[in-house]
């Protein structure tokens, strides 16, 4: 969302938008949970193991991968047709998710080193589809790792990041101007005399908890 927001044009109302994006997101996130965690509970009455050996709920790869499809796999000819659905839509999640990520390398290609956006997209493409590669022909050892990595450690480490860079190092004057250019009373609204302490101490605090309860 990050990478999608810095395309806005400056008509858009940001602090709006952002209030949009935050709820949706969780929305959407508690609704899967409202469905995912029934269905691992009906996968435990079925006869699939859900639990680790701490005694905690499957998640991650382990969940996608193992879990739900061993669920399935128990409801016969409806279990296909659901399989189907859920890893067509899981798909499609994938490849939007990917895009915006895409959109990092390529942005900073076209920027900082001028190439045109079709280099850019088949240089970083290019790049990403060896690691890529490499994890596919290494899937059992590789890719559990990736997603342990990047979902339960390099998430919350680069919010605490971006808490750090929007509360710390950008300028507030900047940032002022920015929201500015829709909003010339910004500075007077609620959002401004609540974001700075936000962005600063709740968020870096609240993220860190997080953070630190993956690791141990």
């Amino acid at each position: 969302m990050l990478i999608y927001g810095s395309y806005l044009s400056d008509s858009e109302n940001v602090p709006g938008v952002g209030a949009q994006v935050a709820l949706l997101d969780v929305g959407i996130a508690v609704l899967a949970g409202f469905l995912i965690l029934p269905a691992m509970y009906v996968a435990d009455a079925r006869g699939v193991e859900i639990f680790n050996d701490a005694g905690g709920l499957l998640s991650e790869d382990t969940l996608i991968f193992t879990v739900l499809p061993a669920l399935f796999d128990t409801m016969d000819s409806l279990g296909i047709w659901l399989a189907m659905a859920f890893f067509v839509l899981m798909s499609i999640a994938a490849l939007t998710s990917s895009i915006s990520m895409l959109e990092v390398p390529v942005a900073y290609l076209i920027e900082r080193h001028g190439q045109s956006r079709q280099i850019a997209t088949l240089v970083a493409g290019g790049v990403i589809a060896v690691f890529s590669g490499a994890i596919v022909l290494n899937f059992d050892t590789l890719f559990g790792w990736v997603i342990t990595m990047s979902t339960r450690y390099s998430q919350p480490l680069l919010g605490i990041l971006v808490c750090v860079f929007a509360g710390w190092i950008w300028q507030r004057d900047a940032l002022l101007q920015e929201l500015k250019k829709n909003d010339l009373e910004a500075e007077n609204k609620l959002f401004w005399r609540i974001w700075p302490f936000y962005v600063k101490w709740l968020c870096p605090v609240i993220i860190g908890v997080i953070l630190v309860q993956s690791v141990v």
